[in-house]
């Protein structure tokens, strides 16, 4: 089964790794003759331990690590016979830190890239803005500004716009959110996510946290320490059934829990015309009344997500959630059982309930 929602992708690899190996002198291998395709289109996470090569991997893709052996193919080259400045130019590249320079503003920064292929000044004045609105920024609040006035969410999202300032066909992202708040850091997740999916880009994303892979990936590649890949598969496939004992020690228990985070609300799950009309005030949640906090940031919508929907029903106190359509008319409510129905339709045949 895939991820829901996930994005097309296309049958040939952009990124392909072949055997590819990475050994230093000491005889510490870092990477073990790997073989893995990363289809156009496709949001891949990497995840593992420290010290698995996770990140080795990703920096192998645009020559910041040499392997030792075996090879790294783009779009179908070996990068080996590329000039390394002229390959990271075409690959978009984001850090936990960012790396934003300090002394140039945020537009500046946005137009780092395409200043260097030779743009000229208004089309690169209009790729900022386009940018810079596509990742939740004003560009006639934050364009003049520099990094130090920015926030680390506002920061990350600089990066982000900075990496695909020039349309790369790869985007390659390593630990880009963990310095961020949790709740900055989720809705960093969130607003990645939608981007991808709009764009159609190719990424390749660096995590140690579970929670986010399963969130984020359309497949899921988990190493161990030594470089060694132990299972490479979509998330409702990994938490369902991992591979080997090392792949559901790092998945832990919950699993069931975890595909509220990427089960997303349809249709089918609602029951037509049930509980309180929309804006109805929610049911007393106990002596303190209803749980705010617990509420999502946004109103129910079809599409939304299962942990979503279980924060929502919690917020109400019990009582059905309405759920709304593409035109904001409330198509159907959500109750417990509903949420329970469509955690089991996420699953399907797997045997984690």
């Amino acid at each position: 089964m895939g991820h829901p929602g996930q994005a097309q992708r296309s049958a040939d690899p952009v990124i392909r790794y072949e055997q590819a190996r990475k050994e230093y002198p000491d005889g510490t291998v870092a990477v073990a003759d790997l073989d893995l395709d990363v289809h156009g289109g496709e949001l891949m996470v990497l995840v593992g331990p420290s010290g698995c090569g996770k990140s080795t991997t990703l920096r192998m893709a645009n020559r910041l690590v040499e392997p030792t052996s075996g090879r790294v193919l783009v779009e179908g080259r070996d990068i080996a016979d590329e000039e390394p400045v002229a390959l990271r130019r075409r690959m978009g590249y984001v850090i936990q830190d960012v790396g934003l320079f300090p002394h140039r503003t945020v537009g500046q920064n946005v137009g780092t890239v395409p200043a260097l292929l030779g743009w000229d000044r208004e089309r690169t004045r209009r790729r900022t803005a386009e940018l810079l609105e596509l990742v939740g920024l004003d560009p006639a609040v934050v364009t003049r500004r520099y990094p130090h006035q920015l926030s680390g969410g506002e920061r990350q999202r600089v990066g982000v716009a900075r990496a695909l300032a020039a349309d790369p066909p790869v985007l390659l992202m390593d630990e880009p959110f963990g310095a961020v708040d949790p709740a900055g850091r989720r809705r960093l997740q969130e607003e990645f996510w939608r981007i991808q999916r709009e764009l159609g880009t190719t990424v390749m994303f660096v995590t140690h946290d579970v929670d986010e892979a399963v969130r984020l990936g359309d497949r899921i590649a988990v190493f161990s320490r030594g470089g060694h890949l132990e299972q490479l598969s979509d998330a409702v496939e990994l938490l369902a059934r991992p591979a080997n004992a090392t792949v559901a020690d790092l998945v832990g228990r919950g699993r069931a829990v975890r595909l509220l985070a990427i089960g997303e609300l349809e249709a089918v799950d609602l029951l037509p015309g049930a509980g309180a009309p929309a804006g109805a005030p929610a049911a007393p949640g106990g002596a303190g009344g209803a749980v705010p906090e617990l509420a999502p940031a946004e109103p129910l919508r079809l599409g939304s997500r299962l942990d979503d929907a279980l924060a929502a029903l919690a917020a109400s106190g019990g009582r059905p959630v309405p759920v709304t359509g593409p035109d904001r008319a409330v198509v159907g409510h959500l109750t417990a059982d509903a949420l329970l129905a469509a955690l089991r339709r996420t699953t399907a045949s797997a045997d984690v309930l």
